[in-house]
């Protein structure tokens, strides 16, 4: 089976005059080869394809692939993840991990905080703005929490982001909206334990993996999963899977969560405790980072046992079964589940 690879690069941005920031939720060479060299490893045949520009060039000249490996983040706008997805579907070329629809709901978390509302999943109460007139008659009780409705890898958090007044709250909104040109996503700020859960697989096959606890050292940005303390977590944060009572219901929302979005293949789902102990749902990775021992994902599983070629072969596994299922049903062709 010949596997193309799909992915933005941060090299292939730094002649741009992007900042370091914007590019945080890219990869880097290591995580594509690391990748390549585990799928060759497990018998698939590869080729990198590289960003949605590449993936569109190749297209265009005919190239085609059994299936994608997508780990491709976009640029620009909050339907950025699901360029690539989407080109595909058009293309009928089947990929890993979730379809467009849900990484476009996903990105943007005031609207998959609508669908968790929907599905009775706990999530804190929000508002989001979209200009400081609407920061101005935010009525949600304080301390509330701000931070951009669409980016990733702590992109836009900081200790600031905690606000325990008005004149704070229109401040830090103001800046925010000036600095990532997006509506800004405010909501009940949680004080308890955090924590993200793992999951591999797709609809009832899913497995929620044990919650790890993200725990603040001292000189960390002030209990946030910020990008700064994601960026040197080796000083500012320690990993430790939880097995208690706490751990299991961040499992079971986590999953109830996956399913009810339709989130596939792998990802995490990110959780905080509220005043009552209770874990809340604070957002949804379905396109997780795979940097071997950088990304919390391989992290979570290596420290449950599973190393680097395992989650890559259980992804793999995910899509051809349901991939099988839906080729097999609709289709005069069919990919086999094994390489």
């Amino acid at each position: 089976m010949r596997v193309g690879i799909t992915y933005d690069l941060a090299d292939d941005y730094l002649t741009e005059s992007f900042k370091e920031e914007q590019l945080a939720e890219f990869d880097s060479i290591e995580t594509v080869i690391a990748i390549e060299e585990t799928l060759r490893c497990l018998g698939f045949e590869t080729e990198k394809i590289g960003n949605v520009k590449h993936l569109v060039g190749m297209l265009s000249a005919g190239k085609t692939w059994d299936m994608v490996f997508n780990i491709a983040e976009g640029m620009y706008g909050t339907g950025r993840e699901a360029l690539v997805p989407a080109l595909l579907d058009a293309y009928q070329i089947p990929y890993t991990f979730s379809d467009s629809l849900v990484l476009a709901l996903t990105l943007h978390k005031g609207m998959a905080k609508h669908v968790m509302n929907d599905c009775a999943i706990p999530t804190p109460a929000f508002t989001v703005a979209e200009n400081v007139l609407e920061l101005e008659t935010v009525s949600l009780p304080f301390p509330l929490f701000i931070k951009p409705v669409a980016e990733g890898t702590g992109k836009g958090i900081s200790a600031a982001s905690i606000v325990n007044e008005k004149g704070e709250l229109i401040a830090v909104g103001s800046s925010v909206l000036a600095r990532y040109s997006q509506p800004v996503l405010i909501e009940k700020y949680l004080p308890g334990r955090e924590f993200t859960v793992g999951i591999i697989g797709t609809g009832v096959r899913a497995e929620a993996l044990p919650a790890m606890e993200i725990i603040f050292r001292k000189n960390s940005d002030s209990g946030t999963y910020s990008y700064h303390n994601k960026k040197n977590y080796r000083v500012t944060v320690e990993y430790r899977l939880v097995d208690s009572k706490t751990s299991e219901e961040c499992r079971r929302i986590a999953m109830k969560t996956w399913q009810c979005l339709g989130c596939r293949d792998a990802g995490r789902v990110d959780l905080r405790l509220d005043e009552h102990g209770v874990p809340n749902v604070m957002e949804v990775n379905p396109l997780a980072g795979l940097h071997p021992r950088d990304s919390d994902l391989p992290m979570l599983c290596s420290l449950a046992g599973m190393n680097f070629q395992y989650l890559i072969e259980r992804i793999m596994e995910s899509a051809l079964v349901r991939i099988g299922e839906r080729l097999s049903a609709g289709k005069n062709h069919e990919i086999s589940h094994t390489a």
